[in-house]
């Protein structure tokens, strides 16, 4: 069978492919790479878990070509295997190979419409297009489907912002640090999901800032100084405003907040 797919110019992606749930030892780590990928090729149908977890092992490595070649596989030979399409789309994603990503996200979800993880692969594209207002419908659908899911609530919090609807924006993000308060580390595993690149069309400064508004207004010192700090780094125009807001007064009356307005040391010149 003939894949005929167009590549299109690359772009800034984020996305961790590798399940827990498919972590190997070490061990078994070294024994499955000494196999070739042309024996691996030639797996017949019936051992698709190992070839599964090849699969798996060279997303992990961004091995993203050899990945593909194998999902591709394993998709036409379990073609209403959803996750299967699934993680052929994010080969290709990684790849940059948008419109391919696209067909295969939307084949996984046209397979099993409750499959989240689809939907939300599906806005990452159109997040990438700057199609933000069909992103935010998108995530919506993963977020009817499975709405305990930190990740979910990160891309459209971001889609929101890149809209300039900072009031959903900062509710969504508020939602996914209460699901998850680790969700915004970008070194977490998210299995078959994708989060989206955040430097499209986000002002990380200001999104920092109104996140640590939206603590503070909660009374969440810790989180609102953590924000605060986060954005004054970042060299947001609106932190220099931060005394005179009534909303930091209880913030700023902290001590862990001492160093925060202090002016930052200056380099001594190096000889």
């Amino acid at each position: 069978m003939t894949r005929n797919f167009l590549a299109i110019p690359a772009v800034s992606f984020l996305a961790v492919a590798l399940s827990p749930s498919l972590l190997f030892s070490q061990e078994k780590l070294v024994q499955v790479a000494h196999v070739s990928v042309s024996t691996a090729a030639q797996t017949p149908a019936s051992s698709g878990l190992a070839d599964e977890e090849m699969a798996r092992l060279h997303m992990a490595r961004k091995e993203y070509k050899e990945a593909e070649d194998i999902f591709y596989r394993l998709a036409v030979s379990s073609p209403k295997n959803p996750v299967y399409w699934n993680q052929l789309g994010i080969a290709h994603h990684n790849q940059a190979q948008l419109d391919q990503a696209l067909k295969c996200y939307q084949k996984a979800a046209k397979v099993d419409p409750h499959y989240a993880d689809a939907q939300n692969n599906i806005g990452t594209v159109l997040y990438e297009r700057k199609k933000f207002p069909k992103a935010i419908r998108a995530y919506k659908r993963a977020i009817s489907i499975r709405d305990n899911f930190a990740p979910f609530y990160l891309n459209l919090g971001y889609a929101f912002f890149s809209q300039k609807d900072f009031e959903n924006s900062i509710a969504s993000f508020r939602k996914a640090l209460e699901l998850d308060p680790t969700s915004l580390d970008p070194t977490r595993s998210r299995g078959g999901t994708v989060i989206q690149d955040r430097s499209i069309g986000v002002d990380r400064g200001r999104f920092y800032y109104l996140l640590a508004k939206s603590f503070a207004q909660q009374g969440d010192v810790d989180r609102a100084i953590l924000y605060l700090r986060k954005a004054r780094d970042e060299g947001c125009s609106e932190f220099n405003s931060v005394q005179k807001d009534p909303i930091f007064s209880m913030v700023l009356k902290s001590p862990a907040a001492e160093d925060l307005l202090a002016p930052k040391p200056v380099e001594s010149a190096q000889p």
